[in-house]
Order: C-alpha cells, then sequence, then structure tokens
C-alpha cells in the first residue's frame, strides 16, 4: 500500500501532516488576504475619493470573482492534477493581492480584487480535495475542521497587520503581506505528490471527465448540488451578517469603543473555532443529520441573545455562543462534499458549492442593511432564524446525509 494513504497507525503519516499543514496554511492565508479589504476599506473610501455604493461593489466583484474562479480551478484540479493547479491559485490571489499596492483608482481596485478572487475561489475546494483523499473518510470531519480553523486564524492575523501596518504606511503598503503565500507554493511544490487515488484514476479508460455537467449529472444528483448550494448561501449569509454588521451594532446598541468591539470578534471568532472542532467531531461518529440539525436549530434560536443583551459581557457571551453554533458548521462543507461526490469531480464540487454561497450569500449584508433601516434589530434575527430554519429543512430532503448513506463509501448521491 503506497505510504501516502496507509490508515492503519493512529497517528499521521509525513504526507498527512503536509497535506494537512499546506492545505490549512492556504486557507488561513486567504482568509487573511481577503480580510484585509475589510481592515482598509475606510482608508480606501476616503483616500480614492468614492461613494459608499462604489466601495460596497468591491466585495461583490471579489466574490463574482471566487465563483468564476472556484468553477474554472474545480475543473482543472480534477482534470490536470490537484497540488499544481493548487499552487496556482495561491500564486494568483497571493500576486493580485500585493498587487493592490499599485492600485491608485478605483477600477485598479476592481481588477485586482477579481483577480485575487478567482485564485481565492479555486484555492478552497482543491485543498479539500487533497485533504479528502490523504485521509481515511472517517477522519474528514476532524481535518477539515483544522483546515477551517486556520481561516479564522488567517482573520485575526489580518487584524493585528492591519491595525500596525495602516496608521505608519497607509493602506497600500498593507496588501503587500498579501505576497506571503508565495513561500507557500515553492512548499507544496518540492514537498507534496499528488494522491494515490488521483493517480490510480488517470489509469482508467472509463473515468468520466470534469465538468460542471456532472454535478446535475442524474436528477437525485442535482437535486444534492441545489440543496447544498442553498445551504452553503445560508451558511455564508449569516456568516456575512454576523461578521459584516454586529460590529456596528454592537457599537451604537451599547455605545462600546471600537477596542470593545474588536473584543466582542475575538470572543465570536473562538465560540466559532470552538464549534468547528465540535461539530467536525459530532460529523464523523454521529452523522450529518444530526451534526447539522442540532447546530442549525440552535443557531435559529441562539442568534435572539443579542436582542436581550444590555451589557458588555453578555454581548461577548452571545457572540461566543451564536459564533459556535451558527459558523461553526462551516468546517463540515468540505467534508460532506468530499464524502458525498466521486473522487474525479471533487474539487470541482467543493469550489461550485461554496463559491455559490459565497456569491449569493454575500448580499446578507445588503438585506440586513434595509432591515435595520426599515425595521429593527428583532427583524434582522427574525431574519437569520428564518435562514437556519430553511436550511435545516432542505438539509432533512438530503439523501446524502442520512446517517447510512452518509457513512456508505459508494453513496455518491445517484
Amino acid at each position: 500500500m503506497n505510504k501516502q494513504t496507509t490508515h492503519s497507525s493512529k497517528s499521521m503519516t509525513p504526507y498527512q501532516k503536509r497535506v494537512l499543514a499546506s492545505s490549512a496554511a492556504g486557507l488561513g492565508l486567504e482568509s487573511m488576504d481577503i480580510m484585509f479589504l475589510t481592515f482598509a476599506l475606510t482608508s480606501i473610501i476616503a483616500d480614492l475619493h468614492v461613494n459608499g455604493a462604489a466601495a460596497g461593489l468591491i466585495s461583490s466583484i471579489t466574490n463574482v470573482g471566487m465563483l468564476l474562479g472556484g468553477v474554472t480551478f474545480g475543473i482543472l484540479a480534477d482534470r490536470y492534477g490537484r497540488i499544481k493547479i493548487f499552487t496556482y491559485t495561491i500564486l494568483i490571489f497571493a500576486l493580485a493581492t500585493g498587487a493592490m499596492y499599485f492600485a491608485s483608482n478605483i477600477y485598479l481596485v476592481y481588477l485586482f480584487r477579481f483577480l485575487s478572487g478567482i485564485g481565492a475561489g479555486g484555492e478552497y475546494g482543491i485543498g479539500m480535495a487533497i485533504v479528502a483523499e490523504a485521509f481515511p473518510k472517517e477522519k474528514l470531519g476532524k481535518m477539515t475542521s483544522i483546515v477551517a480553523i486556520t481561516g479564522q486564524l488567517g482573520s485575526i492575523l489580518a487584524a493585528i497587520i492591519a491595525a500596525i501596518i495602516i496608521p505608519t504606511f497607509g493602506w497600500n503598503a498593507l496588501f503587500l503581506f498579501g505576497l506571503l503565500p508565495v513561500v507557500l507554493t515553492f512548499f507544496i511544490r518540492n514537498h507534496l505528490d499528488e494522491s494515490s487515488e488521483w493517480k490510480a484514476s488517470q489509469l482508467e479508460e472509463t473515468q468520466p471527465s470534469a465538468s460542471l455537467k456532472e454535478l446535475f449529472k442524474t436528477p437525485n444528483l442535482a437535486r444534492q448540488t441545489i440543496s447544498l448550494m442553498i445551504m452553503a448561501i445560508i451558511q455564508i449569509a449569516g456568516y456575512f451578517g454576523l461578521m459584516n454588521w454586529l460590529p456596528s451594532i454592537v457599537q451604537k446598541q451599547l455605545g462600546l469603543s471600537v477596542s470593545g468591539s474588536s473584543l466582542w470578534m475575538i470572543a465570536t471568532i473562538i465560540g466559532m473555532s470552538l464549534g468547528m472542532l465540535l461539530f467536525g467531531r459530532i460529523l464523523d461518529t454521529l452523522g450529518a443529520r444530526l451534526a447539522y440539525s442540532v447546530f442549525l436549530l440552535v443557531s435559529a434560536v441562539s442568534v435572539f441573545l443579542f436582542v436581550f443583551a444590555t451589557n458588555q459581557w453578555t454581548m461577548l457571551i452571545g457572540g461566543a455562543v451564536v459564533g459556535f453554533f451558527a459558523n461553526g458548521m462551516f468546517a463540515g462543507y468540505g467534508a460532506i462534499v468530499s464524502r458525498l461526490y466521486p473522487m474525479h469531480i471533487r474539487s470541482t464540487a467543493n469550489n461550485v458549492i461554496i463559491n455559490t454561497g459565497r456569491a449569493v450569500g454575500g448580499f446578507s449584508s445588503v438585506v440586513i442593511g434595509f432591515l435595520l433601516d426599515k425595521y429593527n434589530l428583532m427583524a434582522v434575527m427574525l431574519f437569520l432564524a428564518t435562514l437556519y430554519l430553511i436550511s435545516f429543512c432542505i438539509m432533512l430532503s438530503v439523501k446524502g446525509l442520512k446517517r447510512e448513506n452518509y457513512f456508505d463509501p459508494n453513496f455518491t448521491g445517484e
């Protein structure tokens, strides 16, 4: 048996350690690059003299790039190999982020963020496919949780770097740190090889070619893909709603300082990370349907904690609890998609499903802004709770998430 995929030992093989480290570092650095825009946006608006609508378009253009990159590079990775295409995606989002240093007008900002989105959108699904092919299925929840947690660490790293760099050197200099992932590509190229599973698939003459239509090949598979897309949209909508709007709501409602709301974000991120770890373990031991049922239902209830918060401590507790359940679920998508789709479309499926969630779910910020303008915080929480209940109902309809199907290695949604 190839040493890459020997799973009898309880400890990880050197190859598995390199896979986990590379995928985790890739997602962590991607999250760092993406979050740079959040911390630099106020300075960009002031420096380039653009209005809120023009600034808001930056995120939308980035998300469109992610969807395009996800589809394109997912298919390329399934056809021509994970490792080579993985390094290309990292290089693209790193170089495009670094190029923001030279953005002297809003149109160059649009261009560079679109390109960085293309790279970042391709990276996620390929990294998850690499992990799925290096570890046994019964450990996928735990491993994808570890990878997802590094995304949160990347956000914290972005906040620290931004706080140091922007006041002294300006927002342009911040994006030069986006070049850090270039170093990762050399490590991956020199220390990782394609999985035995992928190599073996290339010898099969009957192996179908990866394409977007493979995700919708049969009615059952199409239903599964669309259902998981909707769940991903709601997952990302909740995340954007909580992380983009709630810090400012916290400041306004309780009169907290920026540092106070930053403390809230840290508590929320810690809650998310702990939730991801627990979610992954439940996924591996009890199955996807139970894991998502518990987390979705508790998320629908827990968001109302913010309505009744009266001081900083209750907001911190609310942030940690909501982060734990609402965003702890994100760790599971890489695992369930990698289990439910065959190897020849694994990267494509991961990228298409999550990046559809990013492209559509990102607009939740607009909806929440409207609800805050017209109604109140209770309306926002009703909106989020309704989304989680919709996701719960859809989740129950996905046959692949039933315990017997989820743990069946031959189930592919067909």
